[in-house]
Parts: structure tokens; sequence; C-alpha cells
């Protein structure tokens, strides 16, 4: 504990759970698919969608409409403590703790956990004429409040702990977004095109435990990273909601180890002056780059969302912003490319512990592979 006291009993054994799922995420996720029909999830993996968050071919992600409400009601599920008081350890004191994030923070703190504002999902519609999605503001704390302690009380229970169900059955359909606050991640496969050889290929992510505190210890497609503006000054909130944007600043942090900090609570990002935005934009429009959303998913561990998105770069492009390709960033390392072919990605989510939404983002792509790199 971080103020050098001893930890309680109640708190020695939530540490112990939470060393379980740290340890075991990836087969308790696989577990966790297991208790809603087949027909829910995605290509086979354990990721679960609606059937208005998939789409039946590609969608170009210019394609997919954003509306932003300010004002939405709030989500079926505010405090845990009030559903599944026990998920929440007792302290020194003898007064519970009244947040999942309090926990976390005070005994298992990652090196990244700060609770910064987020465009909270609350509509998606993928399947039609009119792909849309829908948000409103949200903080950060506020799903992991809900998605921390339902893991928890998932690997509690396959320990034998009385944990019970309070919770997981209160959220219900995983895929409802009134039940409790979104905090959508765009999940993005970054392919190298090269059109001369009629190949393709993609770096990987392991997601370092001790950084972070969503997905640690699992492989991840690469850049990937919470819909939300980059800075809590209120110009923010209208310049960075643009699902683009969002994704360049991932690619800058993630691909090439840039500094979270854009200098937004000083003045807006300004995306056409900045080089590597206004290049990968500048591609994007004369079709050097293609991007695509391939549809959105919700994880049924931790009940994250994530929208599945495929951005596709032809090879000398990619080389010349990303031949400085970090091994690692600030979440974890950075691993070389693969091929982009069916035999490897059924290889890598066969055999490897694989987060649910890359790995069906992977199936999904290899599927749609034609479309993807057809241009």
């Amino acid at each position: 504990m971080s103020d050098g006291t001893e930890r309680t009993r109640s708190e020695r054994q939530w540490l112990r759970v939470n060393a379980y799922l740290q340890r075991s995420r990836y087969d308790l996720a696989v577990r966790a698919a297991d208790d809603y029909p087949p027909a829910a999830r995605v290509s086979g993996t354990p990721l679960l969608a609606a059937p208005a968050w998939r789409t039946s071919a590609p969608v170009p992600l210019d394609g997919i409409r954003l509306e932003f409400r300010p004002e939405a009601a709030p989500p079926v599920i505010g405090d845990v403590a009030d559903i599944a008081p026990d998920l929440l350890p007792l302290r020194a004191d003898g007064t519970r703790y009244r947040r999942y994030c309090d926990v976390i923070g005070n005994l298992a703190r990652p090196a990244i956990f700060v609770n910064r504002g987020t465009y909270r999902l609350i509509e998606a519609d993928l399947a039609g004429n009119d792909p849309r999605l829908i948000f409103t503001r949200g903080r950060y704390f506020d799903a992991v409040d809900v998605g921390g302690p339902a893991a928890h009380e998932y690997a509690a229970a396959r320990l034998g702990l009385p944990a019970g169900r309070r919770l997981r059955e209160a959220i219900g359909d995983p895929c409802d977004l009134r039940a409790r606050s979104a905090a959508m991640a765009v999940c993005t496969l970054t392919l190298r095109h090269d059109r001369g050889a009629g190949t393709a290929s993609f770096p990987l992510h392991w997601r370092d435990p001790a950084r972070v505190g969503h997905a640690g210890g699992m492989y991840q497609v690469i850049p990937v990273g919470i819909f939300q503006p980059s800075g809590e000054a209120r110009w923010n909130e209208r310049n960075d909601f643009d699902l683009w944007r969002g994704m360049l600043r991932e690619f800058a942090e993630e691909l090439l180890g840039a500094d979270e900090d854009h200098g937004s609570e000083a003045a807006p990002v300004d995306y056409d002056r900045w080089p590597l935005a206004a290049a990968m934009t500048d591609a994007r429009n004369d079709g050097r780059i293609r991007a695509y959303c391939l549809g959105l998913g919700a994880d049924p561990l931790t009940f994250a969302v994530d929208l599945l998105t495929v951005v596709v770069i032809d090879a000398p492009l990619y080389d010349d912003l990303f031949g400085d390709l970090v091994s690692g960033n600030a979440e974890g390392t950075v691993l070389k490319r693969c091929p982009f072919d069916e035999p490897t990605v059924t290889e890598l989510t066969a055999r490897h512990p694989f987060q649910a939404a890359g790995a069906a983002l992977l199936e999904l792509a290899v599927r749609h592979a034609g479309v993807l790199l057809g241009g």
C-alpha cells in the first residue's frame, strides 16, 4: 500500500484474485465467452458482438457518422458498491472502498492509470445503410469501475471463492450500452502492403501488465487507444472528435514512441501542421493509405468495447513513416512484422494469448483481405 500500513485480510484476498486475473486473463476470457451463445461470438473468437455491431464487408472509415450528445442519460449501473459490495475490499479502518479505481490505485497501480475524459459510447449501428456511433461525455474510470470488478468477480468464482455473479447478472447483455459506461477503444490492424509482391505484413504489440490497467500480458494489434480528447481543455472535445485524428495520435505514440502530451492544454492540436498527421492524411486522400472499419465488439471478461479498424499503408510510405519503428513504448513491447496470411493469423490466434478484439480483427481482416488489399 502506498502509505506503508499493513494490508487487511480483505485486501490480501483481493490481491490474490487480482494476481490470478492478471496471470490467467486470456484463459478466463475464453471461458467467459462460453457463457454466451456461439452466435454472439465474432469469427469464433471470444469477442462478443450484437447484430447491429457487425459489418457484412469493410466499411470505409469516413463512411461512419459520428454524433456527440453533450447530455445523455446516465448508465443503469453506476455504483458497484450498491450491487456487489464484496468485490471491494475493506480498509484497515473497517470502511470499504467505494470505487474499483481506488482499489487499483492503492493496491495494484499500473504505470499508466489516469482518469482522463473520454467519449462515452451510448449507441452503435454499423450494420445499416447509415453506419453511426453516438457518444456523450465520459471518464475513463467510470468504465474501469464496472468492467474491472466484473472481471474480478468472474476470476474469484473460478478460484472457488464465494463471489457470486451479482454484478455480471446485473450488467446482463455485454452489448447493452445503457447498462454501463463504455469507454470505446479504437483497435487498429496496421498493414504494410507491398503492391508489387502482392503481400502484406503487420506489427504486433505485447502489453506489459506492469504498465497497463487492461489486457496486460496479452498480444494485440497496434495501435490501440481509447477514443478520447487529447486533453482536458474544453476546445479538445470538439477538435478531437474524429476517429482518424484519434488514430493518428495512437500511431505517433505506439509506433514511434511519441509522448501523449500534444500540448493541447495550451492550444488545440493542429493536425494540418503536424507533419505525421498531415502526411498520413494526404496519403489517405490520394489512396496510399486506406482505412476501414470491420465492426465493434465487447470483451467477454471485462466488457471493454473495441471498434475494429484496419489501416492499409503502401509499403514505400510505411517505410518512410515507420522505418524507425520503436521496439518498445509506454505500454509494452512492439514486435517485428508478421506475414498477413491465413496460416499466420490462425497460428497467432490459436497458440498465443491474444486479446479478444485483436483476434477477432485479424480473423475478419483475413476473411476480407481481397477488399482490404484491393485498394
